[in-house]
This record gives structure tokens, C-alpha cells and sequence, in this order.
């Protein structure tokens, strides 16, 4: 009886997916490859939807047919974790090695036992080595030793914290840590942090695997400011993946003699558990999830957490944000993320309305669909506070609106400008995304809190007709200059770039002719705090503009030079720029990669738009979770045409017209909105006419 036919596998497996990543492939590929030949290594498990193929098989099977993608040593430790039997024990091999690189991942020495490996997590802390100590078996098994040798090779390439936190990023794209993961993507995170402010006691009651409380941690050691990271996570797997993570940042603020207290995370539910009850923080931060009806209601009926009213069943997410609110000291801030059906539910508007009324609920800013899942769906983050009974009470709301904003438009800036304008007090101002609202405009029957029903574009008077006329001659110019950019083209039936032989930049980064860097923005060289710097972000590159991000002073991150080619790490596709003069001998900003090409052999705007084609989206990065448009690019996975260096510059000058074409026409889309919506009401307030009334 074959494997398929209902025995047992013992050995490591792949899934379809799985095999695709080992050949550097698309999916389909594998099933055709499972149509098209016979030898091709039969599901030894699974089902018929979802097979699993024996992991060993497979590889020898494309090592023979030359499909077997040369693997770099992360990808081969992350290989490993990933075919870990049982698949339901796969994160407690992630922790193993986490836990291993955590204690001997700079030291070249002999795999420790489990009891050694323990024994110096005792020496670190030994509230660490209990939470660990059920993870680890008696004696490693041969998959773990498989794993274990790979992830100590590994840490011998790069430091111990960035190889687990490489690990961590392919277990979140991964297939199986879907279900139940709420993770927090960076620009997400970020934000949410920067909207509270530091603060001496951060808190994350949904920790998950620790995105949120490690960005705070690895800041706040970036800034060298004493701070400790306090945490609850109900999945005893993520919780500790979580504590991982934060004691590698621990760590380093040790070695680099920063003030710090280790990390305080506990596992179990918060809110029927609640694990600091005593606790209260500078800042609060939590991505809960959405929708859990059985939240607890009829056993805490009485809850001291309801300051400001009983939660509906229905209003789980109203529990969660007193719940905030229970742990905040006075002037504190939280900032949490809320669907956006939470702003406006008729069961929740008596606590919405106590929100307001009370000063707590400071702002409420809606993010664009697509960031993080659901996706689709614009997620509201509530900005709140725990009022000083000796202030004045404020009685004023922001709202910001930024569901409308491109993927390609800077975001973080605009919602800042506005917090700390609103903050300062200078917010007279009102554009398209914010405006203040006084709480009394608010206290209506339903409360709604829905940000663009605040925004004021039905309020704004016409510009004046002399400027609305000029920029309509600035937009026939740009429109005119957005033409002539386009390369001149013809049709063909093949071209010299589909013929020619292809090299992935994987071979050509071991041939010497092409480096990858990137910020490594989780390190820290210095021994005292840096000052700002000026960086280059993604949006910059996405926008053509001078750097304009802020980021600690880092003297070993890469500067841009002329002929570098930036690609943002995240997005639904691949876009390669080549660094523009006034973008030379800046830093580079985290959430890049920069790819240098040997100008004597390549052509870098030529490299640049054989990255950009469209179907290496597929190929380059997974959808960070299920139904996410937003991907991690990995631009080592894409092949380039193998030309002459001639013909490489003549493609890369059609390249370079292209991208100028399509930053142009960004803006011209831009200039056209606003002054469509110039005009519109320019007609109808009376500043401009059609000549209809002569």
C-alpha cells in the first residue's frame, strides 16, 4: 500500500505551496509538474484539496530535473522549521531555536543538550526558563537537531536576534500561522506608537507574537530611555515567540549598557484573567480581536473595568477598550486598533458617548483598506487617554480620514501632522483627511464617530478663481510634459530580453557583481543615544522626493549612491527606482532594500524595470496573512534577462522614461482631484461660471 493510499508518514512534508518556495516557482507550476510527469513524488497526507508531499522526495526529485532553487542558509533553517512533523508542534520548533540563539547563538561550540539549554536560560532568568522548559522534549529529536545545527550555522552569518527575527517574518507569511495571528505590520505598529508617545511602562494585553511591544522595546533602546514592556497572550505559542523576541532587544540594551528591565509577559486571557490587575501604564497598545461574542459578559457583569458602562454582549470590542483604560495611569495614552463598525453600532452609543463626554476618546483615525486583514476593510485606531480630574476637561475630537489615500502615498506624516497640531493646539487649520470637532457636536442620538462624516470639504469656500485658472494652464503643462515621457514603442513578436538566458540575483549576489543591503534597524552599535537623522523611506522612493523620514543615527547604515536601485520591502508589487540625484548620500530608512549593480556589467535602470515586472509580485514575497494585498519582497528570489551591457541601456532608458512617466502622471492625477474639486465648487458658490449666465 502506497503512502497515499492511508500509511502513515512519519517524515517531514511539503506542502504545494511549500515546494513552489523550494523551486522558486509559482504554484501552478507544481501542478503541472504533477500532471505532466509520473515520477513526480506522490501526497503521502493531507486531503485531496490540500496534499502534502514527502519533503525528502521532492527534493531529490527537483534536484534531478535541475528546478531545485539554491536555497540561501536562512531560507534553509526556515525550510526546516517549516517541514517540522507534527505540523501542529511547528511553532514550538520556532521557540526551540529562538531559545537556542537566544543563549548560545553567538558561541560555536557543540549543540547543547536540552538540559544545558536550560540551564542558561536559568542564568538569564528563571521565570524565562519555566515558561520555556514544556516546549523542550527530554532529549532533541533528529528534526530538531536538523533545525537546531541549521539556526546556530545561520547565527554564525548574522547576529543571533536577526536571524530568529528573520525566522519570525517567514513563520508570520506562512501558511500555517494563519489562523488566530492578528499580526501587526510596522507601519501599523509605528504609528500606533508614535501616537501615544514613550512612556516608561508599555503594556499589550493582546500581545500575539509581540510585534507592537517590540517595536516599543527596540526604540526605546534606540533612544536610550529606560523602558519595560508588559504583556498578555492567550496562545501559550505566541506568547512565548513574543518573550523571545523582546529579551533579544533586552539583551542588547545590556550589552550596550542602556537602562532596561527585562520583559513581563504572562500567558492566559485577559480579560477573564486578567494577569496585572494592579498594573498601570504610560502607554497601552493592542490589536484585539474582533467579534468574540462569549468575551465573558455574564461572568463580569460587575467588573470595576466598566467606568464608563456594562458592554453589550454584542460590543466586545467596547470591553476591550475600558479594559485599556483599567491599566492606563492618569494622563497616560492608548492607542488601539477597532473595526469600523464599532464607531457606529446603536448598542455601543451610550459608552461612546460617555467616551466623549468623559475627554477620554481623543482622536479617531481611519487607515486606508489593505494595511493588515481584514482586508478591505478600513480599521479606525482610537487614540484615548485617562483624564486628570485637576485639568480642564477636553472637550474636542480629531478626526482623520485616510481610507482614500493611495498605496503609494506617505501616510504616517499626514496623521502625525495633525496629532501634534491637534496636541499644540494649532489646528484651525482643516484639510481633505482631518478636523477637530467639539465633543457637543458629537452627543447626538446615535454618536457616530465615523471619521468622514467630520471632514469638512462640504464647508470649504472656492478658491480663488485667479488661482483655480492657473492651475488648470499647470495642469494642461504637466499633462503635455506627463506625454512626452512615454517611450516610443512597436509592436514585435519576441524581443532580445525574452531569448536571452535569465541569472537570479541570488547567483549573481554569490558571483560579486550584485549586493542586497538593508537598515539593520535592529541593531545598535553606539553606546549612547544617537541624534535624529534624515533617512529615505518607501514613500520617498515611491514619490521621487529627497529623503524626508526621521530615524536614529546609525553611522553603519547604507547610504544611498549613484546608480542604487531602492525597492520598497512591502507592497502588492514589485517597484525598483533608481535613487535620483537629490536621494544620493542619504541613510538608508528601514522598509527598503537597496540592490547595487556592477555598472560595468549592468545597466541599473535596466535591472531596475525587469524587478518591476509584474508577475514577480507573485514571485518575489507572499501576502503577509490570507487575503492581504500587501506583500514582503524578497527581491533575491527574481531572475534578470542576461544582455549585453549596449542593449541593457538602451531598455533602461525606456525604463527611466517609464518610471518618470508614471511619477508624473501620480501627480497629475493628484493636481487633477484637487482642482476638479476647486472648480466644482468654484461653480456653484459663484467664483466661477461656465459663461451660461451671459
Amino acid at each position: 500500500m502506497s503512502p497515499s493510499e492511508g500509511q502513515p508518514n512519519s517524515g517531514p512534508t511539503l506542502s504545494a505551496s511549500g515546494i513552489a518556495r523550494l523551486a522558486n516557482v509559482g504554484r501552478p507550476a507544481v501542478s503541472n509538474w504533477r500532471r505532466r510527469y509520473a515520477d513526480f513524488p506522490p501526497p503521502v497526507a493531507g486531503t485531496p484539496g490540500s496534499p502534502l508531499f514527502d519533503a525528502h522526495a521532492v527534493e531529490q526529485w527537483l534536484r534531478g530535473q535541475g528546478k531545485l532553487h539554491q536555497a540561501s542558509l536562512g531560507q534553509l533553517a526556515w525550510r526546516n522549521i517549516e517541514n517540522y512533523q507534527p505540523a501542529a508542534q511547528l511553532e514550538d520548533a520556532l521557540i526551540a531555536a529562538g531559545a537556542y540563539l537566544l543563549v548560545n547563538g553567538d558561541q560555536p561550540e557543540d549543540l547543547l543538550t536540552p538540559k544545558q539549554l536550560l540551564a542558561r536560560l536559568r542564568t538569564l532568568d528563571s521565570s524565562l526558563a519555566e515558561l520555556i522548559s514544556p516546549v523542550l522534549p527530554q532529549r532533541w529529536t533528529p528534526q530538531l537537531v536538523t533545525v537546531l545545527d541549521t539556526v546556530a550555522q545561520l547565527s554564525r552569518e548574522q547576529e543571533p536576534e536577526i536571524a530568529f527575527e528573520y525566522l519570525h517574518d517567514e513563520y508570520v507569511n506562512s501558511a500555517q500561522s494563519l489562523s488566530g495571528l492578528a499580526n501587526t505590520p510596522d507601519i501599523v505598529a509605528g504609528l500606533m506608537l508614535a501616537l501615544t508617545g514613550a512612556g516608561t511602562v508599555v503594556f499589550d494585553f493582546t500581545s500575539g507574537t509581540g510585534s507592537i511591544l517590540r517595536l516599543a522595546a527596540d526604540r526605546a533602546v534606540q533612544d536610550g530611555v529606560p523602558s519595560r514592556c508588559y504583556g498578555q497572550e492567550i496562545k501559550p505559542q505566541y506568547a512565548l515567540i513574543a518573550l523571545l523576541r523582546l529579551w533579544f532587544v533586552h539583551q542588547r540594551a545590556l550589552k550596550s549598557g542602556r537602562p532596561a528591565a527585562p520583559p513581563n509577559l504572562h500567558i492566559g486571557d485577559s480579560m477573564l484573567a486578567d494577569a496585572f490587575p494592579d498594573l498601570k501604564a504610560d502607554v497601552v497598545v493592542a490589536n484585539f480581536p474582533f467579534g468574540i461574542h462569549d468575551w465573558g459578559h455574564d461572568q463580569l457583569a460587575y467588573d470595576p473595568r466598566w467606568v464608563h458602562g456594562l458592554p453589550p454582549r454584542t460590543e466586545p470590542e467596547l470591553a476591550w477598550v475600558q479594559h485599556a483604560l483599567a491599566h492606563l495611569r492618569i494622563g497616560g495614552t492608548a492607542a488601539v486598533l477597532m473595526p469600523p463598525a464599532a464607531a457606529l453600532r446603536p448598542a455601543g452609543r451610550r459608552i461612546r458617548a460617555e467616551l466623549v463626554r468623559s475627554g477620554t476618546l481623543r482622536a479617531v483615525i481611519a487607515l486606508p483598506p489593505g494595511l493588515m486583514p481584514p482586508a478591505g476593510i478600513s480599521l479606525h485606531i482610537w487614540v484615548l487617554t485617562q483624564p486628570d480630574p485637576q485639568l480642564e476637561l477636553n472637550d474636542r475630537l480629531l478626526f482623520v480620514d485616510t481610507t482614500a489615500t493611495a498605496a503609494n502615498s506617505p501616510l504616517t506624516e499626514p496623521i502625525l501632522q495633525a496629532w501634534n497640531d491637534y496636541l499644540s493646539g494649532h489646528d484651525s487649520s482643516e484639510s481633505n483627511i482631518h478636523r477637530v470637532t467639539p465633543a457637543i457636536q458629537l452627543l447626538d442620538g446615535h454618536v457616530d464617530l465615523t471619521p468622514w462624516r467630520y471632514l469638512p470639504q462640504a464647508h470649504q469656500t472656492p478658491a480663488e478663481p485667479t488661482r483655480t485658472l492657473e492651475k488648470l494652464k499647470r495642469l494642461e503643462d504637466l499633462l503635455q510634459q506627463t506625454r512626452a515621457c512615454l517611450p516610443a514603442v512597436q509592436a514585435t513578436k519576441s524581443t532580445t530580453t525574452v531569448r536571452a538566458p535569465h541569472a537570479s540575483l541570488a547567483d549573481l549576489i554569490r558571483s560579486g557583481t550584485v549586493v542586497i543591503q538593508q537598515r539593520a534597524g535592529s541593531r545598535d552599535r553606539t553606546a549612547t543615544p544617537p541624534s535624529g537623522n534624515t533617512v529615505l523611506t518607501a514613500d520617498d522612493v515611491l514619490t521621487n522626493r529627497p529623503a524626508s523620514g526621521s530615524f536614529p543615527n546609525d553611522e553603519a547604515a547604507p547610504r544611498i549612491r549613484a546608480g542604487d536601485i531602492l525597492v520598497p520591502i512591502r507592497g502588492n508589487e514589485v517597484i525598483a527606482r533608481v535613487a535620483t540625484p537629490e536621494q544620493i548620500d542619504a541613510q538608508l530608512g528601514p522598509g527598503l532594500q537597496l540592490v547595487r549593480v556592477d555598472v560595468t556589467q549592468f545597466d541599473p535602470w535596466f535591472v531596475a524595470g525587469a524587478l518591476s515586472h509584474t508577475e514577480n509580485a507573485r514571485v518575489a514575497g507572499r501576502a503577509s496573512s490570507a487575503g492581504s494585498i500587501m506583500r514582503r519582497i524578497d527581491v533575491k528570489r527574481l531572475a534578470i534577462p542576461v544582455l549585453p551591457l549596449g542593449q541593457q541601456r538602451a531598455y533602461g532608458q525606456a525604463f527611466q522614461h517609464l518610471a518618470e512617466f508614471q511619477a508624473r502622471l501620480r501627480e497629475a492625477a493628484t493636481t487633477g482631484e484637487t482642482l476638479a474639486r476647486e472648480i466644482n465648487d468654484g461653480l456653484l458658490k459663484g467664483s466661477l461660471t461656465t459663461g451660461a449666465d451671459s
